[in-house]
């Protein structure tokens, strides 16, 4: 049966605690935790606040099945920039693959940002190559998958479709890099959401469920946007997809997070099971 997760970045003003439980009280199936101050940072993770997120884990007994360390912007993104800068962005999301090792995750998420307005396909392709190559070697000695995520074109100038995870597959053959689909980008570019199914196979190994609109990539409260998302889920059924799916309200709720997580899982459990599921 497919599992829902929490996505946490939408908690940041609120005590890490307070994912937790409210992913117990609601009936969440784990946590996504997002690897950002002042909850999950790796640096501070690996100086020991990994500890706490332990205890919560332990307390609450909710997993945390999937770590998302914050790289798309500032100071990391390993699309853009010198070498160095690169490099110094691997080292980073190394340091995320272990403590997504150490709190017991299966998957750590990465997504490849804009690489720049100059940059050309030739110069792009070689450098994400290089990098899902260095990180896919990382994952396989800690034992944590590597998730990759395709953006929308408002984030990412470069990786956004389904294509674009086929041709990394194609590049790399490593069995902890595995591909995902979040629903907003194929949904506002005008592609087929459950092609992803097709195109990926097995390498389809994750999902983000969220409602969008048309002409932004803003990640609205299903069932309050334009997608269809109860047909969608009628689709999952057909097809029996039984992995991890994270609701990912990210910021647009962070003014009450613990109202919007409630009612987030609470309608995706309803179309949930009008699909049967």
């Amino acid at each position: 049966m497919m599992k829902l997760g929490m996505f946490t970045s939408g908690y940041q003003r609120n005590p890490l605690e307070h994912c937790f439980q409210d992913a117990k009280e609601f009936g969440y199936d784990y946590i996504e935790l997002w690897g950002g101050r002042p909850h999950a940072y790796a640096p501070d993770l690996k100086a020991g606040d990994i500890n706490e997120v332990r205890r919560l884990i332990e307390k609450y007994e909710m997993p945390v099945l999937g770590y998302t360390p914050e790289h798309n912007a500032y100071p990391y993104n390993y699309m853009i920039g010198s070498e160095a800068q690169r490099e110094d962005a691997v080292e980073y999301l190394k340091l995320c693959l272990d403590m997504a090792k150490e709190m017991g995750a299966e998957y750590m998420l990465t997504s490849p940002a804009n690489g720049g307005y100059l940059a050309t396909y030739d110069e792009l392709w070689p450098r994400l190559e290089k990098t899902i190559r260095e990180l896919g070697e990382h994952a396989a000695k800690v034992g944590v998958k590597l998730t990759v995520e395709a953006l929308t074109p408002y984030e990412s100038n470069f990786f956004t479709r389904a294509n674009d995870l086929a041709e990394l597959f194609r590049r790399i053959d490593n069995p902890y890099v595995v591909g995902m689909c979040d629903v907003v980008p194929p949904f506002v570019q005008h592609e087929s959401i459950m092609a992803y199914f097709d195109k990926l196979g097995d390498k389809m190994d994750h999902m983000h469920i969220i409602d969008g609109e048309q002409g932004t990539d803003s990640h609205i409260m299903p069932g309050e946007g334009s997608m269809p998302l109860q047909e969608m889920f009628h689709e999952l059924a057909r097809i029996g997809y039984d992995r991890t799916a994270t609701l990912e309200l990210v910021l647009g709720y962070i003014n009450e997070p613990r109202m919007y997580a409630r009612r987030a899982v609470e309608n995706v459990r309803a179309m949930m099971a009008h699909a049967g599921m």
